[in-house]
């Protein structure tokens, strides 16, 4: 058995009751499609004006860029989700691919770029943390599907999200990122 499928054995078997695993299964809700993570940065675009609009607008695209970009990724490697014989998995997912998790990618981008954006850091990244690890928990993913997630993420916000240096020669926008 390999360290991913111990440390996921791990994960589906400490600290489940059915009523934690039917609340983790409801809070885990809120990460399909980066579903919470977009309709944040649109609110937060929507209410703002100026500078921190054009900031808003680029941070909600990053999100949305890792989207795609995770999508894009789990169909070149097609690694299929767990599927351990004595632990079934405790919710239905989009896709029958596991990596990277696009819970862990979207989150990790969002409470980077959103961070960078002015709203407080330590919230971001506890939700991000927690959303990632509920796929642990609900046994759709292996944790090496979350740790490659939660670094494609970052890299992707880190890159091109807001606050990232423009490519050599490329013209600056006023909110601060290439044009």
């Amino acid at each position: 058995m390999s360290l991913d499928e111990r440390l996921l054995r791990v994960a589906r078997t400490r600290g489940h009751t059915l009523a934690a695993e039917r609340a983790v299964a409801r809070f885990s809700k809120l990460g399909e499609h980066a579903g919470v993570w977009l309709a944040l940065g649109a609110v937060e675009w929507g209410a703002s004006r100026g500078e921190r609009r054009a900031r808003w607008r680029r941070a909600t695209g990053t999100v949305a860029v890792t989207y795609a970009a995770n999508t894009a990724l789990k169909l070149v490697v097609r690694r299929r989700r767990p599927q351990l014989a004595d632990l079934p998995p405790l919710t239905g997912t989009p896709t029958q691919y596991s990596f990277p998790s696009a819970h862990s990618s979207t989150s990790f981008a969002a409470a980077l770029a959103y961070s960078r954006v002015g709203l407080p850091a330590v919230p971001l990244y506890a939700l991000a943390k927690c959303l990632a690890l509920s796929r642990l928990y609900l046994g759709v993913h292996y944790p090496s599907d979350i740790v490659a997630g939660a670094l494609l993420g970052a890299s992707i916000a880190g890159l091109f999200g807001p606050g990232a240096a423009a490519p050599a020669g490329a013209a600056m926008t006023s909110s601060g990122g290439a044009a």
